[in-house]
């Protein structure tokens, strides 16, 4: 259902990007000079119907994802109706589509603050990209919320001492079990597990107690690269702050000054 879900969004930006192209490809592929004299102008222009309609949808959509989404993570707002992860695919959906209706409504003339603008909104729509990928590699629950590390640290065990009264294992074998703890993802890692079954079918142990040790362990080497990919993706997200909110922050005060000017300067709201 997330693939679909995921698709479905992919699939209706691509096919408006297409159709906002194919109609006004006439209008965009003449030069800025000759352009008032389009049969369409006032039509695509930025402050035409058509261009000025794009404008406002778009920039609506973006304030709509961003306060959903901030409203749902912060305040836990329809907390129980909507899980967090869908409502994060929705929110990059919102404010990737919103961008490319606001780069239609300028009719690619960029100048002055405009251009400050869509630089901005460029920045924040990559490094919300960026986050997206950094957020997927943060451990999480069925439910779709961030585990802390606390949560991960509470699931750890000690293996060794389990494994030793459980299935009394001696010191050597608990020592290779040690070890692979101590790895990471490598392949002398995987080279010790292959090793690790091997002298566990040389011991007088039944097959459904040698399965359960090395289901253990699979599990404690799992937990252990959740435990360490929470931490990496914890710095990452501090820098990632540093990147998304303050250019989010220069698009939206931008946004506000262009239109005040707009209406400032006589431009009707259409709507």
């Amino acid at each position: 259902m997330h693939i679909a879900y995921i698709t479905a969004m992919v699939v209706i930006t691509l096919v408006v990007t297409v159709y906002l192209f194919y109609i006004g490809f006439t209008y965009y592929n003449t030069s800025l000079e000759e352009r008032f004299y389009h049969p369409r102008h006032n039509w695509f222009k930025p402050s035409g119907i058509y261009g000025q309609g794009l404008g406002i949808i778009g920039t609506l959509m973006i304030l709509f994802g961003v306060t959903v989404y901030i409203a749902r993570k912060r305040y836990n707002f329809l907390a129980k109706q909507i899980r967090l992860k869908y409502l994060l695919e929705f929110h990059i959906f919102l404010c990737t589509l919103g961008p490319i209706l606001v780069l239609f409504h300028t009719a690619f003339k960029f100048g002055g603050i405009v251009s400050v603008a869509f630089w901005s909104m460029v920045a924040v729509v990559l490094s919300g990209v960026a986050g997206r990928f950094i957020y997927n590699q943060i451990p999480k629950t069925i439910e779709g919320r961030q585990m802390t590390m606390n949560e991960l640290k509470e699931m750890k065990t000690d293996l060794a001492v389990v494994l030793h009264q459980k299935f009394n294992l001696e010191s050597n074998t608990l020592d290779i079990i040690s070890d692979l703890m101590s790895e990471g993802n490598t392949t002398d890692n995987r080279k010790k597990l292959g090793y690790l079954k091997k002298v566990l079918n040389r011991k007088d142990l039944p097959k459904s107690d040698r399965k359960s040790i090395m289901k253990m362990v699979r599990s404690e080497i799992l937990l252990s690269k959740k435990i360490a990919r929470l931490q990496t993706m914890q710095r990452l997200f501090k820098y990632w702050h540093v990147a998304h909110m303050p250019f989010a922050l220069i698009m939206l005060v931008i946004v506000v000054i262009h239109i005040g000017v707009t209406l400032a300067f006589g431009y009707k709201w259409i709507f």
